[in-house]
């Protein structure tokens, strides 16, 4: 299981006095939503002795799944253990794929990781033949099937491309190779030695991943639609087995028959039965990799409006009841990979780094107002008196400002910014946002002035607006929440040793999935936990 901090379901915090010497004040940090397993899961493979395996990209880890018990453990740490597909040699050798860096490894029971390819973008998919030769695609980043070398001293070969994502595949008894195309809504039969490819079913929303059982029943997963789909690949005729939730990302079946899914908003993985289409929860989470997070009060009740990378979710900030809005890839969704959230009135805003969107949602329908593209690496969003939003963007160290139709019209408020992270709201159309780069902390007004506030700060990333104008900042280099007093600039320390800071996923940004913190009108702070998948509140004793 992922690495945590061993912090109780209840840590007293004691607040740190400033140079002037102000009194102390102690504050209860509590553990709203717990925390779960992956970081996001992808890819499954079951080895000759019964292992489950899952991957994760974002938590950049190979994982061992205990079945019985619920629990996973990290089988291959980062950098090497991230995997978005994992498959089983004849010989028992585990291969998987990192997504992120275009890298393939394998490794041959407790022996030494080695990487058998490089420079291939999106690499996703693999499978080995019985003869033990391997394959394998690019998809999302490209679209391309290689031979891959299993010793690592070829290049790999280019089969095709342009094929339509082809995504989870395994060879079937006739050895061809199965397996959907994502883009298409497709399932596909490849023969990789003459490099022809022939549709088998069609009428899929989005197919995801593929795998045979004993008997040589195909089965497909629809990551649109939830569906677990069994088809006879002579003739394409297709039965829905299951209904399960959308999001559902791959498949692994045993050699007694028993089918495995991942699902990569549930955090989880369940074990359906195919004939009754029941399925059994193996492991799942509240939360898949909550990042960025913005909190409503509504009265007496908080409510934290969090970006969760494969999901929109909200958390009752009384009880920490977990409602989900929104799943990334569900039929009729609109949601592409949020990990940054500010709420404010009627508006929620979702950014996303790595698709570069801006989403502004209407709080209390869920609905979804605008979808804005074309940002650089956006991280933070909100949004203005005047109907216009600013923006955070990473990628061109701007605060920018995205007005007129649909947001078309963009202007730099600010520039050099080194890391901009958090943005929070102030008041006569002036922000406060972080520089987690650079350890600053500043105020822009509506002219484009830039004012430091604090500084030496390390990585400040998540922001909010206390009701009595201070800012809470999450200090995610020091594992710790702050308060600034935006007049003065005086730094106290509120919670210290907290479980923020996922190291960045190889091939990511620095900035990775942003620590979000939030404040209801009571003055109650909420922080996202990236290490351990949780919400947690802070309150005053």
């Amino acid at each position: 299981m992922t690495n945590r901090l061993a912090l109780a379901a209840t840590v007293a915090a004691i607040v740190l006095g400033n140079a002037a010497g102000a009194s102390a004040q102690t504050y209860e940090v509590t553990r709203l939503v717990p925390g779960s397993a992956f970081h996001g899961v992808h890819g499954l493979g079951i080895d000759k002795s019964g292992r489950l395996f899952a991957g994760s990209v974002a938590g950049a880890a190979l994982y061992e799944v205990d079945r019985n018990n619920g629990t996973a453990k990290i089988a291959v740490p980062s950098p090497e253990g991230m995997s978005d597909d994992i498959a089983f040699a004849p010989d028992g050798t585990m291969a998987w794929t990192a997504f992120l860096t275009g890298d393939l490894y394998s490794r041959k029971g407790d022996g030494p990781v080695k990487k058998l390819a490089s420079s291939l973008p999106g690499i996703n998919s693999l499978a080995f033949r019985k003869d033990g030769r391997l394959y394998a695609t690019q998809v999302f980043l490209g679209d391309a099937l290689y031979e891959i070398d299993v010793e690592g001293a070829k290049p790999p070969r280019m089969i095709m491309e342009k094929m339509g994502g082809l995504n989870g595949f395994e060879f079937g008894p006739d050895d061809k190779l199965y397996g959907p195309l994502w883009f298409k809504g497709q399932v596909a039969r490849v023969d990789v030695d003459k490099g022809e490819l022939a549709v088998v079913a069609d009428g899929f929303k989005i197919p995801a991943a593929v795998n045979f059982d004993s008997k040589g029943n195909l089965w497909v997963v629809d990551t649109a639609l939830g569906q677990l789909v069994r088809v006879d690949p002579k003739s394409g005729a297709k039965k829905l087995a299951a209904q399960l939730k959308p999001s559902l990302d791959n498949l692994a079946i045993d050699d007694k028959d028993r089918i495995f899914v991942s699902n990569m908003a549930d955090n989880g993985i369940q074990e359906v039965d195919p004939e009754t289409g029941t399925a059994k929860q193996v492991i799942v989470g509240k939360l898949a990799l909550p990042g960025g997070i913005g909190v409503v009060s509504d009265g007496a009740k908080d409510t934290i409006y969090v970006a969760d990378v494969f999901a929109y979710r909200t958390v009752d900030g009384a009880t920490g009841e977990v409602s989900e809005p929104a799943r990334m890839h569900a039929d009729g969704v609109t949601l592409e990979y949020p990990m940054s959230a500010t709420a404010r009135g009627d508006d929620v805003l979702l950014s996303s780094w790595f698709t570069g969107t801006v989403q502004l949602i209407d709080r209390k329908t869920g609905k979804t107002r605008e979808m804005l593209h074309g940002f650089k690496a956006p991280h933070d969003a909100v949004k203005l008196g005047d109907g216009s939003i600013l923006v955070n963007e990473l990628g061109s160290k701007s605060l920018v400002r995205a007005s007129g139709e649909h947001g078309k019209d963009r202007t730099v408020v600010a520039g050099n910014l080194e890391g901009p992270v958090g943005l929070a709201a102030g008041s006569d159309n002036t922000v406060y946002l972080t520089e987690a780069f650079a350890g600053l902390v500043s105020k822009v007004g509506s002219n484009g002035e830039k004012t430091v506030i604090a500084k030496d700060l390390k990585g400040p990333e998540g922001i909010a607006v206390a009701p009595d104008g201070k800012l809470i900042v999450a200090e995610v280099g020091a594992k710790r929440l702050v308060q600034i007093d935006p007049a003065s600039g005086t730094v106290t320390e509120i919670a210290a040793n907290l479980p923020i800071g996922l190291p960045p996923a190889p091939g990511g940004l620095p900035s990775n999935i942003p620590t979000g913190v939030g404040v209801g009108a009571s003055g109650v702070i909420y922080f996202s936990s990236d290490i351990e998948n949780a919400i947690y509140k802070v309150t005053k004793k």
